[in-house]
């Protein structure tokens, strides 16, 4: 495929690279910093030499930016993987121009296999506490002193799984609970920044007996470029709207 790279910077490069060694090139980068750039911002002018379009980019104010980009994906009717973050609370508005897309796109809050494999065990494990009221439960995540989203998709993508799976948890407390206990309904989702960190991601199940981690550590970006590229690569032939469940459940069950 010709493939199109919106965000160009350290995710971008790496996805350059894992294209490249699966018999893909790259044929436009959109980026308004890089100078590579073959574009500053996306038109439908930009993605005339394309097959298929990875973005990783900034989601702007309120996802203003991502907004825009749809915009230009649902007009063209590109094939898309959508691997921008920080945008979820405006998710139903920011999706609606893709309603009737000739086109396909595929957008979550993390494309990495392992963390994939991570939301499926802690749905299981959500579900199996659900009637045992001694276990509590509870996501931390740890990532690099420059990420902009704090706690990060993925941690949320977590939480609503914990939702889904366990009728005890209703909400999540994605902030400082500000010098009061936490209520039991509701499931703490904290975060840490510093440092160089991938991402660390990690589910406690704890009681007075003992305590279990499921954890997930992103060693480095390869990962999450490795399922974008295959995400594209699956979508490519597809028309509408899917997440990375739809992706990945096809993927695991082979």
């Amino acid at each position: 495929m010709r493939i199109g790279l919106v965000g160009y910077g350290r995710m971008g490069r790496i996805i350059r690279s894992i294209a490249e060694s699966r018999g893909h090139s790259v044929s436009v980068i959109i980026d308004p910093a890089a100078v590579e750039a073959d574009f500053p911002t996306l038109t439908p002018e930009s993605l005339v030499d394309t097959d298929g379009i990875i973005e990783f980019s900034l989601p702007g104010p309120n996802g203003e930016w991502v907004a825009k980009n749809v915009q230009v994906y649902a007009e063209t009717g590109a094939r898309v993987v959508l691997g921008t973050t920080g945008w979820d609370e405006h998710r139903d508005l920011i999706l609606a121009p893709l309603a009737h897309t000739t086109g396909a796109f595929l957008y979550g809050s993390n494309f990495s296999l392992g963390a994939n494999m991570l939301f499926r065990l802690t749905a299981q494990a959500a579900k199996m506490i659900e009637t045992i009221d001694s276990y509590d439960i509870m996501v931390h995540e740890y990532h690099h002193s420059q990420k902009k989203d704090s706690p990060s998709g993925t941690a949320f993508t977590l939480g609503t799984e914990i939702l889904k799976n366990n009728r005890r948890k209703k909400v999540i407390v994605g902030d400082s609970l500000r010098n009061r206990p936490i209520r039991p309904e509701e499931l703490h989702v904290s975060s840490t920044r510093g440092g160089h960190i991938p991402g660390i991601h990690t589910v406690t199940l704890d009681s007075e007996a003992d305590s279990l981690n499921i954890s997930h550590t992103a060693r480095s970006r390869e990962g999450f470029a490795l399922g974008a590229v295959l995400g594209l690569e699956w979508v490519a032939q597809k028309n509408g709207v899917f997440t990375t469940d739809d992706f990945f459940s096809t993927l695991f069950a082979h």
